[in-house]
């Protein structure tokens, strides 16, 4: 039948009194709606009389006519209104655009209805007991410190002005802007006919998807709108269908019941940003789990660590324990391994305290000593549960997962994986410490935190024994800064620590140990090296804290105290500290703020913050201020919506260092969760605050929000890096580093690039630093930039005209970018995807080094090893390769730099006169003959020499011309050698990126990039592992269980731990008082008097030194103790440790500069002086010629 043309005379049937005729009409212009619509746009009046007419047979009819002309008129509200009338006609299967843009109507009027219908169930914190606190703000009261004028009310379009007076609206869950295309178009349905059809409309839309299997569509939709019953159905449904044969599961692969939780489970950690609702369907999620006779453990214990349910940790791993089975055994294993990734040490302490000790019962004594325990002990307090008897075998699996989840075994991984592959490059390192001078103290520290974070978690002191002349130039808080460096190389070094800085750390009260700047360090450093593995470290810092009687040693002890003991909540420390704090010392405070906050890291804890709150308003110290505002943002590290009353106080304060204490607690409280209102927030403190140390963190803080979706923060920055404000810039930079890092990502790169040449030194020292941080691990095949990069920090650090803080920016960057021995990443979310609570922390402490150097050193809190470390059942290493699908080069170490002949510096030609050549002849002649005259020497070899003056003069005067010509050639032939080499080092690239097989083996515990997962697998063969690899420790199924294995040797069970020696004299390099030049400087000494031909008072020192070191060398070797006397000065540490670098131990940076670094910096009276240098030999030329 041919469409119609007009609807005129169809219409007409509309007003006869047949019913007939107008059920015909009707269906007449259905059919042919989209061409005649608007002629039936003017009947709609008749049209809607016969739907609300009740005697009409075809109402439903009339409604879908209705529907589709309120569609062509763009009412989408009536049109969805009048469609759910329309009841079975609406066809949801319709290809038609009206049926797709009605049922996407319906879906969002669905969300829309059933959010607000779930009542969230919120964890609101106490009421906080201060002033501000215990009422209502008064907006009109307060004058808003975010405005520029003194200005009692806010302009009305500011995001402040929408603050009620109990909260603030922006940090409110359920605030959500209006939005012009879909909540602002949410129709108000109150009828309940209309509700119940949108209800069936779901129901048949749910229902025909279920049919078609697209089961992640319907819990897309659930958790959208909130509606838990539904996510239960679908996912139980899904079950039912794999259960009656419905859908085919492959071998080996999950079930649909399975993926969906994987799913749920995916979109809630990643995209539900309420944190009440998130809770709810994770409970959800781990009760469907427990149902499920084969479950998803890892995906149980991802539930169990966020929901903090230890008892569900604990039940989980006795019943895989109670299996008996290999598999089981290593699953036990392995979730262990993850839940000391994910969780804070009070929550693994309670799973340590549920489960069987592993050890069989023995009777307790009558008393038991309260001494400091010994470091094998248990980890944390509290671990001691009820002796059960247990067979051998089980009792051994239960004391493997003790010692997995207490950390000792993780961290003993970790330290073997990089002692066995450091890769740091010493020539860098030296380079630096050439470029600076360590007469200043902010060079000083520099090189420090260089060496640091190169060689963090190594055990590599080598640098600190190689300089000790250059490490005997700190005073006061350099001092403090190089001995807390130790902390950082011997990170994780738990059972050596204390021996490794006993020559620094504090002596019992009475007995001096030399500068209270290195005791306070050692304590600090002994805090890192047990950083959120408190141990038994916990009560030894905390009696050192409380016996301290001098306040650089509480500030160290405080700092130590609160990264040993982080998320621990001890009320008996922060008791402790809060005494401190009460002291009102500006010295101390600011670490007793920031270690409380590392205490409670976590917890909430509204007393707590209460009185920090309060005394910040007592206090008078601008340090004690913000010290308590860094606390109180860690207290409330991943609150969410717990901490926004918090957040509203500290953001309401006249006081700036409160307000940048409030914008910090707001990055601490969303950390990662890439919320919104936060978002929104910051970006308005950030161009809108008054104060340029809050609109620095608020920049910097967006890095802290979005650290999971790197890719949108250099969009969101880019106007904002060319503020005209350089603390914007800066905390731009910031916020790219941090939220890029380890990414390589272009798009923050290209902004970061010319932040380099900023006119503010600052801003190219966040620039420097920021840099690093995107391109650590990075290598030039993955990004080409990589060197370019490194070659532009070199020269900043060696540039003499750059100002201060951009070369200390630079030398912080190359140690950053080469850190952990170029094996270590920045990670602030864990493999499994959780928040890396301590990475997290470090970071956000390490930013605020821009008020006191020493918090540098928390940004190793951030370096994560990039490795595969296989296990087997007994957590032994066996011998076993990965094949890796790339090539070589693409995830190989950077090539280390090449060390180049240092040469003198560039002579420039001058012109000499005759006449100046001919006295300045006569003069060394003059010279040469009084200098003769004045020593007893034989005659014959005077005149010996005698004979040929002239030839020397000569030779000397070719000489000097030969080197004033050198420099322009040699000019030009390193230009031309350069552009040769970069271009031959191009070429050469591209044909090893031909030649290159795609595909090689890699050896285990080897180091393995993050991006390179992926290309990983497991060769068929022995051992299989127990789930896909996400770095770090890994499990292995042994299929062959019953065959001898070949197991990977560990280095550091070689190495032996001795007490290196104490060295006598600091700066000279010698126990025992006898001033030594290092073989280096020997040769430097004799090129120079071999190259000159003539000795002037500025070498007679050296040559002396020289002689007697010569002099020193030859006795020992008489008297057969050259090795021994070699192990005492340099190399005793070289067994000392753990395994230091490639060349010694580990307890010798820490032993052999112990003097260095313990002496104290003012003379005192009575002091001894030192004994007067020997008198010294020398030869003449004439001497040495006849030796010749």
């Amino acid at each position: 039948m041919p469409g119609l043309v007009t609807a005129t005379g169809v219409l007409a049937f509309l007003a006869d009194e047949e019913p007939e005729l107008k059920v015909f009409a009707l269906k007449t212009l259905n059919d042919d709606i989209d061409t005649v619509w608007t002629e039936v746009a003017g009947a709609l009046t008749q049209i809607e009389a016969l739907y609300e007419d009740e005697t009409f047979p075809e109402r439903q009819l009339a409604a879908l006519v209705l529907a589709k002309v309120y569609f062509h008129l763009q009412a989408y509200n009536e049109s969805m209104t009048f469609a759910l009338a329309a009841g079975p006609l609406f066809k949801l299967d319709a290809p038609s655009e009206f049926e797709e843009t009605i049922i996407s109507k319906c879906i969002d009027q669905y969300i829309a209805v059933s959010s607000l219908h779930h009542a969230p169930s919120k964890k609101d914190l106490p009421a906080l007991e201060t002033d501000l606190g215990s009422g209502a703000i008064d907006s009109s009261a307060l004058i808003s410190p975010t405005t520029p004028f003194s200005q009692s009310s806010v302009p009305s379009k500011s995001l402040l002005a929408r603050a009620s007076s109990d909260d603030n609206t922006i940090l409110d869950p359920t605030f959500q802007p209006t939005k012009e295309t879909r909540s602002a178009s949410i129709a108000q349905v109150h009828d309940t006919a209309t509700q119940v059809a949108l209800q069936n409309v779901i129901e048949r839309l749910f229902e025909s998807c279920l049919k078609e299997g697209k089961y992640r569509q319907v819990v897309g939709i659930a958790v959208e709108a909130k509606n838990l019953d539904v996510l239960r159905r679908v996912i139980k449904r899904a079950n039912q269908d794999v259960k009656s044969g419905k859908t085919k599961v492959q071998e080996g692969s999950q079930g649909p019941a399975e993926e969906l939780m994987d799913y749920a489970l995916s979109i809630c950690m990643d995209i539900v940003q309420e944190r009440g609702f998130r809770t709810e369907i994770l409970r959800l999620i781990l009760d469907l789990l427990n149902d499920i006779p084969n479950p998803d453990y890892f995906a149980i214990a991802k539930c169990v660590v966020y929901l903090d349910s230890d008892e569900e940790a604990s039940r989980m791993l006795r019943q895989l324990v109670a299996k008996g089975e290999q598999d089981s055994i290593a699953i036990a294993y392995q979730i262990a391994f993850d839940l000391y990734d994910n969780s804070t040490q009070e929550f693994l302490g309670k799973v340590i305290k549920a489960l069987p000790s592993g050890e069989p019962a023995k009777p307790k004594p009558a008393q038991e000593s309260s001494d400091a325990a010994a470091e094998s002990e248990p980890l944390l307090e509290g671990q001691e549960s009820s002796e059960e008897e247990l067979p051998e075998e089980v009792a051994k699996v239960y004391k493997n997962i003790r010692t997995i989840l207490d950390g000792s075994k993780v961290i003993k991984l970790n330290l073997e994986f990089l002692y066995r592959n450091n890769h740091a490059d010493m020539s860098i390192l030296n380079k630096v410490r050439d470029s600076l001078d360590g007469r200043n103290s902010i060079f000083h520290s520099a090189v420090t935190f260089c060496n640091a974070f190169m060689n963090a978690g190594t055990t590599n002191d080598r640098f600190f024994r190689d300089n000790l002349e250059w490490l005997g130039r700190a005073v006061n808080w350099s001092k403090f800064t190089a001995t807390a460096a130790l902390g950082v190389l011997h990170r994780g070094n738990v059972t050596q620590s204390r021996k490794l800085l006993e020559p620094y750390l504090p002596r019992p009260s009475g007995v001096s140990t030399g500068s209270v700047y290195s005791q306070a360090g050692a304590l600090y450093a002994y805090g890192l090296i047990h950083a959120n593995h408190g141990a038994d470290a916990l009560d030894y810092l905390h009696q050192q804290f409380k016996d301290a009687d001098q306040e650089v040693i509480q500030h160290g002890g405080a700092l130590g105290l609160g990264i040993a003991g982080m998320g621990t909540g001890d009320q008996k420390i922060i008791e402790d500290l809060k005494e401190a704090l009460y002291s009102d010392s500006a010295l101390n405070g600011e670490a007793v703020g920031a270690a409380m906050g590392l205490i409670m890291l976590g917890t909430g804890h509204a007393a707590t913050i209460d009185a920090m709150f309060t005394y910040a308003h007592e206090t008078q110290h601008e340090k004690i201020v913000r010290g308590i505002a860094l606390g109180i943002a860690l207290i409330m590290f991943g609150q969410q919506e717990g901490a926004d009353r918090t957040i509203q106080l500290l953001l309401a304060n006249p006081d700036p260092i409160l307000r940048y204490g409030g914008v910090l607690t707001l990055a601490m409280a969303y950390c990662g969760t890439g919320s919104n209102k936060a978002i929104r927030k910051l970006l308005h403190l950030a161009v809108s605050d008054v104060n340029d140390d809050v609109r620095r963190v608020a920049v910097m803080s967006l890095g802290f929000i979005l650290f999971r979706k790197p890719g949108s923060v250099p969009r969101m920055v880019e106007l904002l890096a060319e503020s005209y404000n350089p603390h914007v810039r800066y905390g731009s930079a910031m916020a790219l580093g941090i939220a890029c890092a380890g990414t390589g990502l272009d798009e923050a790169i290209d902004l970061l690039e010319p932040m380099m040449k900023d006119p503010t030194d600052f801003v190219r020292q966040g620039a420097l630093i920021a840099l690093s941080m995107i391109l650590v691990q990075q290598n030039e095949v993955m990004n080409p930039k990589v060197a370019a990069i490194r070659k532009t920090l070199k020269k900043v650090v060696s540039d003499r005209h750059e100002e201060q803080m951009t070369k200390f920016g630079a030398a912080l960057a190359l140690g950053i970018i080469d850190a952990g021995g170029r094996n270590c990443t920045i990670g602030l979310q864990t493999q499994t995807g959780n928040l890396n609570m301590a990475g997290i922390v470090g970071m956000a402490v390490f930013t605020q080094y821009w008020y006191w150097f020493p918090f540098t050193h928390f940004l190793s809190l951030s370096f994560v090893p990039t490795s595969i470390i296989g296990l087997d059942s007994d957590l032994a290493i066996p011998n076993v390769k990965f094949h890796c699908a790339t090539r070589p080069s693409l995830f190989d170490y950077p090539p280390e730099q090449e060390v180049k002949v240092e040469e003198g510096p560039a002579l420039v030609t001058t012109a000499v006169l005759s006449t100046t050549a001919q006295a300045k002849r006569r003069a060394q002649k003059k010279e040469k003959a009084q200098r003769r005259e004045s020593m007893d020497i034989d005659t014959p070899a005077v005149s010996k020499t005698a004979s040929q003056p002239a030839a020397e003069d000569k030779m000397d005067i070719d000489d000097d011309k030969k080197a004033a010509a050198k420099p322009e050639e040699s000019k030009e032939k390193k230009e031309g050698e350069s552009g040769d080499k970069e271009a031959t080092a191009a070429t050469d690239a591209k044909k090893k990126a031909e030649k290159e097989k795609v595909g090689y083996e890699i050896e285990n515990m080897s180091r393995i990039l993050p991006g390179q997962l992926k290309y990983i697998s497991f060769p068929a063969g022995r051992y299989k592992p127990v789930k896909k690899p996400t770095g770090g420790p890994l499990l292995l199924f042994d299929t062959q269980p019953s065959e001898p294995k070949s197991l990977v040797e560990e280095k550091l069970n070689k190495v032996t731990t001795e007490r290196a020696p104490v060295a006598g004299a600091g700066a000279s390099g010698s126990s025992d008082g006898t001033p030594r030049l290092s073989g280096g400087a020997a040769q430097s000494l004799l090129s120079q008097l071999q190259g000159t031909g003539a000795f002037n008072r500025s070498n007679m020192r050296e040559l002396s030194e020289l002689l007697q070191l010569g002099q020193r060398m030859e006795q020992d070797a008489a008297a057969g103790l050259g090795e021994s006397r070699a192990r005492g000065s340099g190399g005793a540490a070289a067994g000392s440790g753990t395994g230091a670098g490639a060349t010694a131990g580990s307890g010798a940076g820490a032993a052999a500069a112990a003097a260095v670094l313990n002496a104290v910096d003012e003379d005192a009276e009575g002091d001894e002086q030192a004994p007067t240098p020997a008198e010294f030999e020398y030869f003449t030329d004439a001497e040495a010629d006849e030796e010749e």
